[in-house]
């Protein structure tokens, strides 16, 4: 296998100056980082776009309530075999082919979608593009976790995350300028046909991780990427690869329970769950048709009201990722779930008492709710599934989180509108309160505080029934 510009014949480390040589270094994992990231945006944008696209999908096709339903959802369905296939695949086809391959299906299922003639062709087009959504989901954040160094790997890791809220913001944005143009839903859809070129493109002048390259028993190799990383200290880096490869080799679901990390399995599934029964997605993909409900009658305003909500997610985001290492973990996600839980019963109540002035107090409360959402359960869970497993655990405690996120998030996206008609808006947002009052409680007896902590002491604390030395 070559690699791109890996033929070179590296000079003398020791010619090298070390200061040029890990700012290159830092250069290259930046990049790397945010070629790979584009597919959290590509992500984000394929979940937000439909929001918009929905209103006119909706007129076109003569969509049921429940046929809404399958319209957000199928991409999910093929998100949650993407989860479930994506860590296979890349072992198999290594992370930079894999990625290259839901590069191209990012593009082809994009536009695909945008032409289909009919509602079932619709579907199947959004469960291939929920296939490479779900794929992505899982590998572009390991790729960037095994090509940065560890100084800087939750800070690219998080960006990821970033990106997905920027390619949601940025949907919303676009479905805004079609909406005016009078374009209609098609090429709402079809846009994504340019950041997955993109993905494409980008990774085909990327190297292969170096850590996939020693799981293959190729050495030689991940010696070659480290050296077209320019990674300085590369002796050092083969010795921890080496280390981890051994401790990862043979780890199956039952050696949680076996080695005392099945706390730690519990902690991240519940994270992952209650991540989406707090109802987050039923505002990413129906803020427009709530404003609907909410009294604005016209497609433009309604998505102008959900592109707002759109960018204070984003900035949001921003601003939980650059204080989270200071502040911590626990307090941004329990403050998270107290605003959240205000702001669903807030939503309730305003659509129970039906006032003049409802539409308005309805993207308030939304934007107290994103907020609350995006300053803490929505980057602390993805940081912390990565963080409450220790090495050896991982890959496969980080699948299975993934898994279980999907799955509720397919739950509580098929459902909405099915509540919203039998049990009245009031009371859905209050069931979603309501699972904020129990993901409180979770967090606060289960999920530990991983500020500053290293593996080896989070490994121990699971290991020594929850308790710090």
């Amino acid at each position: 296998m070559s690699f791109p510009h890996s033929s070179r014949t590296p000079g003398p480390e020791s010619l090298i100056p070390p200061t040029r040589t890990r700012k290159r270094y830092a250069t290259r994992v930046y990049i790397i980082a945010l070629v790979a990231a584009i597919g959290g945006f590509l992500f984000g944008y394929d979940t937000g776009v439909i929001s918009g696209a929905l209103l006119f999908l909706k007129r076109d096709f003569a969509l049921t309530n429940f046929q809404q339903e399958l319209a957000v959802s199928s991409v999910l369905v093929g998100s949650l075999t993407g989860a479930l296939v994506g860590g296979r695949l890349s072992d198999w086809l290594g992370r930079r082919k894999a990625l290259i391959g839901m590069g191209l299906l990012f593009a082809l299922g994009a536009l695909l979608t945008a032409s289909a003639s009919n509602f079932s062709l619709f579907l199947l087009w959004r469960v291939v593009l929920g296939f490479a959504i779900g794929v992505s989901s899982f590998l572009a954040p390991m790729y960037i976790a095994e090509t940065a160094p560890p100084a800087l790997r939750g800070g690219l890791v998080a960006f990821d995350q970033l990106l997905i809220t920027a390619g949601i913001a940025i949907s919303y944005w676009v479905d805004l300028a079609f909406v005016n143009a009078g374009m209609g839903w098609r090429p709402m859809l079809a846009v994504a046909a340019i950041p997955g070129m993109g993905l494409l493109i980008g990774m085909l002048f990327l190297t292969e991780t170096p850590r996939w390259l020693a799981k293959q028993g190729r050495w030689q190799e991940a010696e070659q990427a480290l050296t077209h990383l320019s990674v300085p200290e590369r002796r050092e880096e083969m010795v921890a690869i080496r280390e981890a490869v051994r401790d990862t080799q043979h780890v199956t679901l039952s050696e949680f329970a076996r080695s005392g990390m099945i706390l730690a399995l519990v902690a991240g599934i519940g994270l992952a769950v209650f991540q989406q029964l707090v109802g987050i997605n039923t505002v990413i993909y129906y803020a427009p048709t709530i404003f609907g409900f909410a009294g604005f009658s016209s497609a433009s305003v309604a998505i102008l009201a959900t592109s707002v909500v759109g960018v204070v997610n984003f900035l949001t985001t921003l601003v939980s990722v650059l204080i989270i290492d200071r502040v911590g973990r626990r307090p941004l996600l329990l403050g998270g779930l107290v605003g959240m839980f205000v702001a669903l019963v807030l939503m309730g109540s305003i659509f129970a008492l039906g006032t003049s002035h409802t539409g308005y107090l309805v993207l308030g409360a939304l934007l107290l709710y994103i907020i609350a959402f995006a300053i803490g359960m929505g980057p602390v869970f993805w940081l912390m599934s990565s963080e409450i497993f220790p090495t050896s655990f991982r890959a496969r405690g980080a699948s299975i989180t993934t898994f279980f996120n999907w799955s509720t998030n397919l739950l509580i996206s098929i459902t909405f509108l099915s509540l919203a008609a039998h049990l009245g808006l009031p009371v859905t947002f209050w069931l979603y309160a309501g699972f904020c009052v129990l993901a409180f409680l979770f967090c606060w007896f289960i999920i530990p505080e991983t500020k500053g902590r290293n593996l080896e002491e989070i490994e121990r604390f699971w290991k020594q029934g929850r308790r710090w030395n």
